[in-house]
């Protein structure tokens, strides 16, 4: 992934937003081309690995992948107009861009076809979902042949990461007048996350 300096993020950062993140693009090269999924995701830091899942009759989990996975993974983005800087008054040479945060992960993928295992990796995911609301749903409200013939349809996977590369894309190369002006912009158009992402981000004055 292209990253100049100015928009590489620290252990610190990436650590943080990898264990954030709740799904993301699965892409394998096969022989048949390549072949991608979106799926819900959950880093495990200690095991230094993506836990995932997909339905049975994905094929893509029959497939066998050439070299290593990827796992690119999306965060907080938004349209920059030209008009929220102060260069543009000043001197109109500007362009609009794109800010936006973005992680490729690289790694080997094993397939898990264990109840067991997929069960775990289920529970761990729902928990982490749940754990934000009240009353908490578990697999163990259901029914549990409902839920054995559910996991039936599924298939776990596991990205043993091999390297990982994220990019912070937040308008870190603008004076502080035009990041300013940034902040403003995307707090006016209702992206709060965004603005205080780029407020985050601005270097050392």
């Amino acid at each position: 992934m292209y990253t100049p300096a100015h928009f590489a993020a620290d252990d610190e950062f990436s650590s943080a937003f990898l264990e954030g993140v709740e799904a993301g693009d699965l892409v394998v090269a096969t022989s048949q081309g390549l072949v991608a999924t979106y799926l819900p995701v959950l880093y495990d830091r200690e095991g230094n690995r993506f836990l995932a899942h997909m339905a049975r009759n994905n094929e893509q989990w029959r497939l066998d992948p050439q070299g290593e996975a990827l796992l690119i993974l999306h965060g907080p983005d938004g349209y920059v107009s030209p008009t929220w800087y102060q260069a543009k008054a000043e001197t109109h040479r500007v362009v609009p861009t794109y800010n936006y945060v973005t992680a490729h992960v690289y790694g080997s993928l094993e397939v898990h076809d264990e109840s067991p295992w997929v069960e775990d990796m289920v529970r761990r995911l729902t928990a982490r979902h749940e754990q934000r609301r009240s009353p908490a749903w578990s697999p163990d409200d259901a029914p549990a042949d409902f839920i054995a013939g559910q996991l039936r349809a599924i298939v776990g996977l596991e990205l043993r990461i091999t390297r990982v590369e994220v990019k912070n894309k937040m308008s870190q190369n603008r004076p502080d007048t035009d990041v300013d002006g940034i902040v403003r912009g995307f707090t006016d158009d209702a992206l709060p996350d965004l603005a205080e992402r780029v407020r985050a981000s601005r270097p050392p004055r």
